[in-house]
């Protein structure tokens, strides 16, 4: 029997999500030795946050001297497909830096960028830096084509998060390759889950003359999934947050989809504990 009466911050997740339809995957580390999981080996769809992954194997090419950011590449009409980006706005065979490429594959989610990044990289040498990093439970199936692909990658939480933990800790491939996966991270313009419910004056930079909050995350959706994952810093130190959702009804895409709210909601309660804490989930 529980004599405290305090509910630890794991109860009250537990509570906020009693009445949520759909199983939602956390992982969470203060990188200071406390953690919080909740199905954190549980498979995934990744949808777009195999963006992460693939960022991470370009990188990992360029430090093997297998790739560089200076390449370019053409937009070609077999990468096109529909979804998220930019790219589809321009013409067939404009060409990029590798570099432009990989951002607009995160910053904006571009689809079209992602598929040129793959056949840049290719599927077998991005899953085998994967497992490389460690990585088991991840998996890159395919190229981005809705029409002839219902599913894009897997993962789990523990996974996901211990990307972002390697960048934090500036050990993702190497100190230089991690700061420019941040700082690529950071400039992501779909905050659709773990910022959404944040104070927007902690949000917004433009708030206070110096920036005591960033953050650095890649999010992505499927119908069978709604995913978020990031790196937030505070004036404090950063946290991991890491938060994968699936099996819920509505498989409709819309801005305050269930998993979106739920999620928010936790990422919330795990963002005033940190404060609370000055710097700790525990």
């Amino acid at each position: 029997m529980k004599t405290d009466p305090r509910l630890t911050l794991e109860e009250r997740i537990e509570a906020e999500l009693k009445s949520y339809d759909g199983t939602m995957g956390l992982y969470m580390d203060d990188l200071k030795g406390n953690v919080i999981t909740r199905f954190p080996d549980e498979p995934f769809e990744t949808a777009s946050t195999i963006k992460v992954y693939i960022l991470a194997a370009l990188f990992d090419a360029i430090e093997q001297g297998k790739a560089s950011l200076k390449d370019m590449l053409t937009c070609e009409e077999r990468f096109w497909i529909d979804g998220s980006g930019i790219l589809g706005s321009l013409e067939v065979g404009t060409t990029l830096s590798v570099k432009n490429v990989a951002t607009l594959m995160i910053i904006v989610s571009d689809n079209i960028a992602t598929n040129m990044l793959i056949d840049y990289l290719g599927i077998d040498s991005i899953n085998a830096c994967i497992q490389k990093l460690g990585c088991k439970d991840t998996k890159l199936h395919n190229v981005l084509d809705f029409a002839k692909y219902h599913q894009l990658g897997t993962t789990t939480p523990r996974d996901y998060a211990s990307m972002f933990v390697r960048i934090a800790n500036r050990t993702l491939v190497s100190p230089e390759a991690s700061q420019q996966m941040w700082e690529i991270l950071s400039q992501q313009h779909y905050n659709s889950m773990i910022v959404k419910s944040l104070p927007q004056f902690y949000v917004d930079p433009d708030n206070y003359d110096e920036q005591l909050f960033w953050f650095a995350s890649k999010s992505g959706s499927m119908n069978a999934c709604r995913n978020d994952g990031g790196i937030i810093t505070t004036p404090y130190g950063s946290y991991v947050i890491v938060m994968l959702n699936k099996d819920f009804s509505d498989k409709q895409y819309y801005p305050d989809h269930p998993a979106t709210v739920f999620g928010s909601r936790i990422s919330r309660l795990i963002f005033d504990q940190y404060l609370t804490l000055e710097g700790r989930l525990k």
